[in-house]
């Protein structure tokens, strides 16, 4: 078993003045691929190496496979890491850079051949044996040191951003390779990035970090639909989420909230916000654009910006009584600045946050 526990994780840099993780506590079951998602400067690689032995906590524990591993040298918590960088030894024929950890770990060199070869295959490797890393791409050199982590059979496998030194297209490309080895391996998998797209692709749960603290964790369809405040809201989706401030009105079991001039029904369960501004979420193609109507239950009016053909999709910078709000159209809509459009909002669509917290409201009725 490799499931992973990380309780209460503290670690404060000398003359720093804040904390790098604030007591940072997360569950990582056998088998899972879990990412940790956010900005620079969050924690999430402060916490991994912390996970990695290369960094030791202020105060809390790690535990990885029921074991308390939180204080041990790193090659005694059977782990394997990935670096942003590739991290291949250039005097090193490909084989001898794969089974560089082995040989370190006193491995017969038949199993090391027997190993290294698996790899090899497994990765695309095989025809590239006996070159040197110099006469490799990019692409490749990564997954030499992808096949390098995988091959001594460690518990854990750890990478910090392994894609983020390769072009797009290519990216793209082994990012489905990666996501397709590690569920053929079934190592327990902990992922450090703060690509989106890479993160949502990717893991099987997301745990986004702010500040030292994770703020949500969840599946990706949890994470990127339901949003448990405005910053991961923000931080997911590109276009991101709009947020529009409006105030909540209304009588009886009626009750609306208006944009200065324009409303949209607000649920029930927010009776208790009559009279007091509330914020809207929601995602740009989660809008229906509806051209030609005129005034339609449910919907706005708005004003087209800007107009900008994405090829797959049309986006749209609109205003409503001065906020801005973006719109992903379908590829083939045309919009000309300045005119007006209406755009109706699903209310199952339609999230609903605290003005001052910034945190998701249960609105379900």
């Amino acid at each position: 078993m490799s499931e992973v526990v990380l309780h209460e994780l503290v670690k404060t840099y000398p003359g720093g003045d804040k904390r790098a993780t604030d007591g940072v506590s997360l569950h990582i079951p056998d088998g899972e691929f879990m990412v940790l998602l956010g900005p620079s400067g969050c924690g999430k690689t402060t916490l991994l190496r912390m996970l990695a032995g290369l960094e030791l906590p202020d105060a809390g524990q790690v535990v990885i496979g029921g074991r308390d591993v939180t204080y041990l040298e790193p090659r005694r918590r059977n782990l394997s890491m990935v670096f942003q960088s590739y991290a291949v030894f250039p005097h090193k024929r490909v084989f001898d850079n794969i089974g560089f950890g082995l040989r370190m770990r006193g491995v017969p060199a038949g199993v090391v051949r027997r190993k290294v070869e698996w790899a090899a295959e497994l990765l695309e490797l095989t025809p590239y044996l006996d070159r040197l890393p110099a006469k490799l791409s990019g692409g490749q050199r990564q997954r030499v040191a992808v096949a390098r982590a995988i091959v001594v059979d460690a518990d854990v496998l750890l990478m910090d951003e392994p894609l983020s030194n390769l072009d797009a297209l290519l990216r793209l490309s082994f990012r489905a390779e990666l996501k397709k080895l590690v569920s053929e391996l079934g190592t327990t998998t902990i992922y450090v990035t703060h690509d989106q797209v890479e993160a949502l692709s990717l893991g099987d749960r997301v745990a986004v970090m702010r500040e030292g603290r994770i703020v949500q964790c969840g599946t990706p369809v949890e994470v990127y639909s339901h949003p448990a405040d405005e910053f991961v809201g923000g931080f997911l989706g590109s276009p991101p989420m709009n947020f529009l401030t409006g105030l909540a009105g209304g009588e009886g079991e009626s009750l609306h909230i208006d944009f200065g001039g324009q409303s949209l029904p607000l649920p029930r369960a927010l009776a208790s916000y009559r009279g007091k501004e509330l914020r809207l979420g929601i995602r740009p193609e989660a809008i229906a654009v509806e051209p030609g109507r005129t005034g339609p239950d449910g919907a706005v009016e708005v004003a087209v910006e800007v107009f900008e053909p994405l090829g797959s999709s049309t986006l749209l910078t609109t205003k409503l009584c001065g906020q801005t709000l973006k719109v992903s159209a379908s590829a083939g809509f045309r919009a000309d600045p300045g005119e007006r459009l209406w755009l109706r909002l699903p209310p199952e669509q339609c999230r609903w946050y605290d003005p001052e917290t910034q945190l998701a409201l249960e609105a379900k009725e």
